[in-house]
């Protein structure tokens, strides 16, 4: 038995060399210039791909522009670190500077009131900053690539950006005003 396997196997590689031999025999008779040709095409076609992704912008950009916009509309309406940091440092001036001897209203205004339009006026900014980026990222496909079209969660999130920065803006506007949370009356 072992014989015939040991038959079987030179049989089989007796048959692949042969076909071995006929391929290379085939290659040896096509001419190479059509294969250079093909290479010389595909390095062409990868080369216009590998620029057409480079000059192609992938939106991220605007993507996060759209949630930088809206993170800023957030901090309008609910406040920053900045604006603390500068109502207390108004409230400290405002007790320097405020004599022994003043009125009541002018102590409230100069301590407090002071502060909180110190905090409006920070908030203000963080709502115009937030409606300018957010109004920059819906405008930029308009001087983009032609018929690129922007991914519709950008649209959403820069609307809300936009729309969260005109809220924040139109309350700071309120709070330095005094109309919203105004100052108590000293008398």
């Amino acid at each position: 038995m072992a014989t015939n396997a040991v038959d079987e196997t030179k049989a089989t590689e007796a048959t692949t060399e042969k076909a071995v031999d006929t391929t290379e025999s085939d290659e040896a008779t096509t001419t190479e210039a059509p294969a250079e040709a093909e290479v010389v095409e595909t390095e062409v076609a990868e080369t216009e791909v590998v620029a057409t992704k480079e000059e192609t912008p992938s939106g991220t950009g605007q993507g996060a522009a759209a949630v930088v916009s809206a993170a800023l509309g957030v901090v309008s309406l609910t406040g920053s670190w900045v604006g603390t940091i500068a109502a207390a440092r108004q409230n400290l001036v405002g007790q320097l500077e405020t004599a022994q001897g003043a009125g009541v209203a002018q102590q409230i205004q100069a301590v407090y009131g002071d502060a909180w339009q110190a905090t409006a006026l920070w908030a203000g900014l963080f709502a115009v900053v937030a409606l300018v980026v957010g109004v920059v990222t819906l405008a930029r496909p308009a001087f983009g690539t032609p018929g690129r079209i922007q991914a519709p969660w950008i649209k959403s999130v820069a609307w809300a950006g936009v729309a969260l920065g005109v809220i924040g803006l139109f309350l700071a506007v309120l709070k330095y005003t005094g109309i919203l949370l105004g100052l108590p009356s000293a008398g």
